[in-house]
């Protein structure tokens, strides 16, 4: 049998976060692991993504360790090889199985973050609900955002629930799917917010951005967190060569004064790189802007460098 980095140790170091109002998490991440895994908990779930291949007594083995170190109900497994973005489709119930490995289903599960509600569901996708990653981001926007707010890739609108209980008045949620953004209006929901079909814009983002300049609809905030890699009608987007166009898109949506808060979750981009980008982004916008804040993952990600966030200040 394979010999695992006891997850006990890992867990007990974010024992202060549920009492802090955050229950969803990272038990334990790949920088404390040797990369063979990485360990999420959602209430009495947890969320196993091997980024090694185990047989799979092992992998049992390894799950029912993390349920033992966290008092966990069940525990899913993600199989993350370095194609999974291309196997999603077709093996999907291979690398994230609906059921859990070990223990007690848990289809959907009701948990906190910084005591905000979000639904997760831990059998559903590689994907269940909320990129704990990005905590930081979504609290700063909370704190911070004002005025109109387009939330961009919302994926299930963690930003735009954040935004709308920091008070802001009108927030537009866009993505791809309706599934996600119907999920994304369960979640408003859950927070007692109003979620009516008008803020919640289904289609392609950059389609989207265009169409919204053209209306000259402009925004105070605008969130970017994209996928490191898409394909659109246009071809293959890929965040490391073309984030610059993204930006350059935001900006032409984004009031004077405005801020564009740009999420980059690619481990082969350094910070300077990122800024790079941005900064030819708003040159191809004509746009003037400064770095007025810089973030990264929380503290249940330690040495992590993937995720990167720049909060744009634009004159």
């Amino acid at each position: 049998m394979a010999a695992f980095t006891d997850p006990a140790p890992l867990a007990a170091r974010r024992a202060q976060l549920s009492a802090e109002g955050t229950t969803i998490y990272r038990a334990a991440h790949t920088t404390e692991t040797g990369g063979v895994y990485a360990l999420d908990v959602a209430g009495d779930a947890g969320i196993l993504s091997l980024y090694e291949p185990l047989d799979r007594p092992d992998e049992v083995r390894l799950a029912g360790a993390c349920a033992d170190a966290l008092g966990l109900a069940g525990v899913y497994v993600k199989r993350r090889p370095p194609e999974a973005r291309h196997l999603s489709n077709v093996a999907r119930d291979e690398l994230s199985p609906p059921q859990p490995i070990w223990g007690d289903a848990r289809p959907e599960v009701t948990s906190l973050e910084n005591g905000v509600p979000f639904l997760i569901r831990p059998g559903a996708d590689l994907s269940v609900g909320l990129f704990t990653d990005a905590r930081p981001a979504r609290a700063w926007v909370r704190a911070n955002a004002t005025g109109r707010v387009l939330n961009t890739f919302a994926y299930t609108c963690g930003f735009g629930v954040n935004a709308t209980l920091g008070g802001v008045g009108t927030v537009k949620n866009v993505d791809l799917s309706r599934k996600v953004l119907a999920w994304g209006q369960a979640n408003y929901a859950l927070s007692g917010l109003d979620a009516p079909d008008t803020d919640f814009l289904y289609g392609d983002v950059f389609e989207w951005l265009s169409r919204l300049a053209r209306r000259g609809d402009v925004f105070d905030v605008v969130v970017l967190d994209p996928p490191s890699f898409a394909r659109n009608r246009r071809g293959v987007w890929r965040a490391e060569r073309d984030y610059d166009t993204l930006i350059s898109l935001a900006a032409s949506v984004t009031a004077e004064g405005g801020r564009i808060v740009g999420l980059l979750n690619h481990a082969g981009v350094n910070a300077q790189s990122f800024e790079r980008s941005c900064r030819a982004g708003l040159e191809l916008a004509g746009r003037a802007g400064r770095v007025a804040g810089r973030l990264g993952p929380g503290e249940d990600y330690p040495g992590a460098e993937h995720l990167k966030v720049h909060v744009w200040e634009l004159d």
